[in-house]
C-alpha cells in the first residue's frame, strides 16, 4: 500500500478498508488483519470502537446538489457529513450509511468530475 494521498490512489475506495472512528478513515487495505488505523497519524480503533455505518448527517436539511451535463448526480443531494450522495426525504437527507466509496469506475469518474466542478 502506498503512502500518498487517498485520492492519488487508483481505485483507493476498492481498496482499503474504509471502518471509520470519529470520522476518521481507515487507510490500511481491504479485509486486513488486526486493528485499524489512519495512514500517518497515531489514531488506531478496532471493529469495537468503529463508528456505526449509519452517517450522522441523516435527516439533515438539504437540496439536491447542482447537476453536471449528464444529469449526474440526478436530483441525489451531497451529505456534509460523509459526502455520500443521498436522495431527500422532504427537504432532508435519508438515512444512509457513511459514504464507503464507489461501486463502480464509472461512477468514481462521474463523483471526481462533480467534485471538480462543484467543490465541496
Amino acid at each position: 500500500m502506498s503512502n500518498r494521498p487517498i485520492a492519488q490512489l487508483p481505485g483507493a475506495a476498492r481498496m482499503l478498508c474504509l471502518s471509520r472512528r470519529d470520522g476518521e478513515i481507515c487507510t490500511r487495505r481491504a479485509g486486513h488483519l488486526g486493528l485499524h488505523n489512519r495512514t500517518g497519524s497515531s489514531i488506531l480503533w478496532s471493529d469495537v470502537n468503529a463508528d456505526q455505518p449509519r452517517c450522522p448527517g441523516s435527516g439533515s436539511a438539504a437540496t439536491p446538489a447542482p447537476r453536471l451535463a449528464d444529469g449526474y448526480p440526478n436530483g441525489l443531494a451531497l451529505c456534509p457529513v460523509c459526502f455520500a450522495f443521498v436522495a431527500l426525504d422532504v427537504g432532508t437527507l435519508s438515512e444512509h450509511d457513511s459514504w464507503r466509496g464507489d461501486a463502480t469506475r464509472e461512477e468514481a469518474d462521474q463523483r471526481r468530475e462533480w467534485m471538480n466542478s462543484h467543490g465541496w
